[in-house]
């Protein structure tokens, strides 16, 4: 007998074996299932495309513009200011009150902007034969204000530091604008050369500006500070026209600071005449602190002219190491008063040893602010 496995012999030929009816209970299950399990795979995918896990999306990229030349650091979007900074006080009324005295000045009246920082007031410029003066606007606004360079107004040390004898030395000059910090003061001698170019260049790079004005020292004519020197004897006509010809050399600056002059800073009647003239024209005063025998500080409390004078003089050994030294002198009484002021003139010597010192000096939390933030003003009293 022959052996067919599992063939249903008795089965007719050409026919397979039966199928089960889809109406099959078990077959129902079956496809159920199936359904299911396709939903639950469709779900779980969707829910895998909607996770962030970091990988699918890459963070959007900042694509940074360059620009051919960066801005000096000067505060942007300030406007020109007429007098004083806008400071609102905030003070306790009781000791039991919390809050602490906060001084809150607006960006907005603190400075001028940078691309407009050279270009004068005109309401601050006064015509004349000896080229523009400063004077004080219709309204009152000084240029000690307008020109002043904005400082943070927090509390801590504070140090000005001035280098002057600028203007003689073009090469000189140039690199002590480049190189120098903008928190730098910056003092111009008469005698220069292309003073008002060398004034727009300063001011766009954010520097305040002083005019120093050669007054009469001892022994004079023997040592002279050179062409349009103010001295005790002159009559006022020559007085006058001395002292419009040094301050009509150049724009845009916030106060005069004297070159020499040991004899006229002693005497009462010149320096009157000069203050007077510097109270009208609403400018600041800086002594340079080489007379002990100087009347400055009293002429400019009487006639109200903005007044400050130097701590010390940072390069009467022109040495790097001593310059140094003096300046860590400055910090010292800057920690020990609240603030100094530091002087020096244009050598290469003097301005590579201050723009390293500040460098280190604001990581140890010196501000260095323009002369005109530590000038003793009546006017803001």
């Amino acid at each position: 007998m022959l052996d067919f496995g599992d063939r249903e012999i008795d089965r007719p030929i050409g026919q397979g074996p039966r199928r089960r009816s889809p109406r099959d209970p078990g077959s129902r299950r079956v496809a159920i299932g199936a359904a299911a399990a396709a939903v639950v795979l469709f779900g779980l995918s969707v829910l895998a495309t909607l996770h962030d896990d970091g990988l699918r999306s890459p963070p959007p990229l900042v694509v940074a513009t360059p620009t051919s030349e960066p801005e000096p650091q000067v505060p942007a979007a300030e406007t020109p200011r007429a007098s004083g900074p806008s400071i609102t006080r905030i003070e306790p009324r009781s000791d039991t009150d919390s809050p602490s005295v906060v001084t809150i000045r607006d960006p907005a009246g603190l400075s001028r902007n940078a691309a407009t920082a050279h270009l004068p007031d005109p309401d601050l410029v006064e015509p004349s034969d000896y080229g523009p003066l400063p004077r004080r606007s219709a309204d009152g606004g000084r240029p000690f204000d307008a020109y002043a360079r904005p400082w943070s107004g927090a509390r801590g040390a504070r140090i000005a530091i001035v280098v002057g004898g600028l203007g003689l030395s073009q090469t000189g000059t140039q690199r002590a604008i480049e190189v120098l910090p903008a928190e730098v003061t910056l003092a111009f001698a008469p005698a220069g050369n292309s003073l008002d170019r060398w004034m727009q260049t300063a001011r766009r790079k954010g520097h305040e500006l002083l005019m120093q004005v050669p007054l009469e020292p001892f022994d004079y004519p023997n040592v002279d500070p050179g062409r349009g020197t103010l001295t005790v004897d002159a009559d006022p006509m020559t007085f006058r026209e001395d002292l419009q010809w040094t301050l009509g050399r150049m724009t845009n600056y916030t106060g005069i600071m004297n070159y020499m002059g040991a004899r006229f800073v002693a005497d009462t009647g010149a320096m009157q005449a000069l203050m007077r003239e510097l109270a009208d024209r609403g400018l600041g005063y800086l002594d340079d602190g080489s007379s002990a025998r100087s009347i400055a500080d009293t002429q400019a409390a009487s006639a109200g002219v903005p007044f400050a004078a130097a701590s010390v003089a940072i390069d009467t050994v022109r040495e790097r190491g001593d310059i140094l030294r003096k300046l860590d002198e400055a910090e010292r009484v800057a920690r020990a008063t609240g603030s100094a002021i530091a002087i020096g003139a244009g050598f290469d010597v003097t301005i590579d040893a201050v723009s390293a010192w500040i460098s280190e000096a604001r990581l140890r939390g010196i501000e260095i602010v323009g002369y005109s933030a530590l000038a003793n003003d009546p006017e803001r009293r």
